[in-house]
């Protein structure tokens, strides 16, 4: 099996030593995501659905390069910072995975790279 890097300048280049996203064996590992626009490198304004609206956006641009989408994703894992956000993230979810959503991991962390309220990482088949 072939192991390849993942680039797109349609997500946020990588801020640390890692990829956007491995395609290994039939599946597609993208990298944690936050809220950064790509084109200019800084968070979104809004609240946490738009956060967690760009993650998905930014997320569905790896999986693309990749040769997936979002309705591959087999696991989602979801970290923010306050979960008291979590029934908007779960509505904004609910709408990107209407039907047959991936299993998924949420849970509330200290803190996230950039001030960031939500980062969300995937794993997809390809």
């Amino acid at each position: 099996m072939t192991r390849s890097v993942i680039r797109t300048d349609r997500a946020p280049a990588a801020i640390g030593p890692y990829s956007q996203g491995i395609a290994y064996g039939g599946l597609v590992f993208c990298a944690g995501q936050i809220p950064l626009d790509p084109a200019t490198g800084t968070l979104v304004a809004g609240g946490i659905r738009e956060q967690a609206r760009r993650v998905v956006e930014n997320l569905e641009a790896v999986l693309r390069e990749a040769g997936a989408g979002l309705g591959s994703v087999l696991r989602l894992d979801v970290y923010m910072t306050d979960l008291s956000g979590f029934p908007q993230v779960n509505d904004l979810l609910s709408d990107v995975f209407r039907q047959d959503p991936p299993a998924r991991v949420t849970v509330q962390v200290a803190a996230l790279p950039m001030g960031a309220e939500i980062e969300m990482a995937a794993i997809a088949a390809l």
